[in-house]
């Protein structure tokens, strides 16, 4: 060799045949042990999850991201509906009967907190409305709600719901994507990147927001994080249709229809010359989905189909104007379900500056008004949808959820005419596939201000319809940024006594 004297010592000494017969025998030998720790299972286990689980990543093929794919297990539930109230629903003036209240009315017992989130508090108060028993089960639910209150026999009720935070956007951030930060994939996002979808002409993920706009987190609730694109949500309800999807004027139908086939084998052509470029294959793919839309969207969005009869139990007409574009919305949502979309979020409350009990549930003032307004909207189109997806038989493979981020306090505030934020303890309720029917798990305590018995997590909860989906918590998983990250973060348990 030339100028050996320009190597390093290092280099050198490789060159030295006793080293490097020596190097290869060591590492010989190394591979030989390997082979024996390995045969033995004495080698480091593969990548676990925090609960010592394998991960179960669904295998995706990027040029049909949407395509369904099989659960973890056996499910029931194929499919999710998600009614999500923002503004936090007073349980104890709803679903959450407490007759101490009743008895305790402007007193304030011992303790009770003298501050909450909004300042001082006041003296406890009864519910602003008279509870009675309903159904077979005899279950107590106030009169805000008459609808709903006639399908309590189907319901379970998870009364020791709780809570990280008593904040609006981090409550709303938890409750739909697990972290109270921004950024984490919703729950809406999981299940479509574990499941896909059975219809491919809809997207597979679906956000009706309600008629006043977007809820406080906006597209937090249903965004896809860090997950890929194609499984966020798509917004768009029956007053506002997606953006784009009109064919202009100036083209006929079979321009479009000519358009459309040559960008396909256009786009077919470009993806040749960039095999496995998943990227590539997801934005073609969303394209695509977009194309189809054209012909599917307005044919679910269109109700004109829809019966007399079912307009007016849905209470389309006779009530205020915004519970007739609910009661749209509500329809809507079955039209999605029955086309086979794998989750549909269904909002009940907006405004991304704070409600007041206005445009959501959030009433620190004037709660007898703010919250019979709101019920108004939401109680008969709920009520309507629910009964009509049973009746159509769409409860036997749909999950519906009626969820908020919080409750609120058994005392009332400082105006003495509103409630506080109470994360401690708080209803949400479940119904159709793989749900126990007529029963009420938990309770809270005697003023209903903290979760008492058998509490429930907001990663419990979201471990439990994961779970009732045929998805494992602790092994759904994206690799991202070092970390196997999951919907439950490194928390939650499936609350077993719900299940069917």
């Amino acid at each position: 060799m030339k100028n050996p004297e320009h190597l390093s010592m290092h280099g050198r000494r490789l060159l030295d045949r006793r080293g490097f017969l020596g190097t290869a025998g060591l590492s010989a030998a190394g591979l030989g042990l390997s082979a024996i720790l390995d045969r033995d299972g004495l080698l480091a286990s593969e990548v676990q999850t925090v609960g010592g689980k394998a991960p179960i990543r669904p295998i995706i093929d990027p040029n049909q991201p949407y395509k369904s794919r099989p659960s973890h297990f056996a499910a029931t539930a194929k499919q999710v509906l998600v009614i999500y109230l923002p503004g936090a629903v007073s349980h104890v003036d709803t679903f959450d009967y407490k007759p101490e209240l009743f008895r305790l009315h402007g007193k304030k017992p011992p303790g009770l907190p003298a501050v909450t989130f909004e300042g001082p508090s006041g003296n406890i108060a009864k519910p602003f409305w008279d509870f009675k028993p309903h159904g077979e089960t005899g279950k107590m639910v106030s009169g805000l709600l008459p609808n709903l209150a006639q399908h309590v026999d189907d319901f379970c009720f998870l009364h020791s719901m709780t809570t990280d935070t008593s904040a609006h956007p981090q409550g709303e951030n938890f409750m739909n994507t697990g972290f109270t930060m921004e950024g984490f994939p919703s729950f809406g996002s999981w299940v479509t990147y574990a499941l896909g979808t059975e219809n491919q002409e809809l997207p597979a993920f679906v956000a009706i927001n309600d008629p006043r706009g977007l809820a406080r987190s906006g597209k937090n609730n249903f965004g896809n994080g860090f997950l890929p694109a194609a499984y966020q949500g798509t917004d768009f309800n029956a007053k506002n249709p997606p953006n784009h999807l009109v064919r202009p004027s100036s083209l006929t139908s079979m321009d479009d229809r000519s358009t459309i086939d040559l960008l396909q084998r256009l786009n077919a052509k470009h993806l040749e010359s960039y095999p496995g470029d998943a990227n590539l294959a997801g934005r073609i793919a969303s394209y695509e989905l977009a194309g189809k839309m054209q012909m599917s969207v307005p044919e679910v969005m269109d109700l004109s189909d829809e019966t007399e009869a079912t307009l007016q139990s849905y209470g389309v007409e006779g009530g205020s104007e915004l519970r007739g574009e609910y009661a749209k919305n509500c329809i809507l949502a079955r039209r999605l379900i029955e086309k086979g979309v794998r989750v549909v979020q269904l909002f009940n409350g907006s405004d991304p500056s704070g409600g007041n009990g206005v445009t959501n549930w959030d009433s620190h003032s004037n709660l007898l008004n703010t919250h019979a307004m709101q019920a108004e909207i939401m109680d008969q189109p709920t009520a309507a949808l629910i009964a009509d997806m049973k009746q159509r038989g769409l409860l036997d493979h749909t999950l519906v959820v009626w969820a908020t981020e919080f409750g609120r306090m058994p005392f009332l505030q400082a105006n003495g005419t509103g409630r506080d934020h109470n994360p401690n303890a708080f209803t949400c309720f479940l119904t159709g596939a793989g749900v126990k029917k007529g029963v009420s798990h938990g309770k809270s305590d005697e003023f209903g201000f903290k979760a008492e018995e058998d509490p429930v997590s907001v990663y419990d909860f979201n471990a439990t319809l994961l779970h009732l989906m045929g998805l494992d918590h602790e092994r759904l998983t994206f690799y991202h940024n070092g970390l196997e990250r999951r919907l439950t973060n490194v928390h939650g348990h499936v609350v077993e006594d719900v299940l069917a």
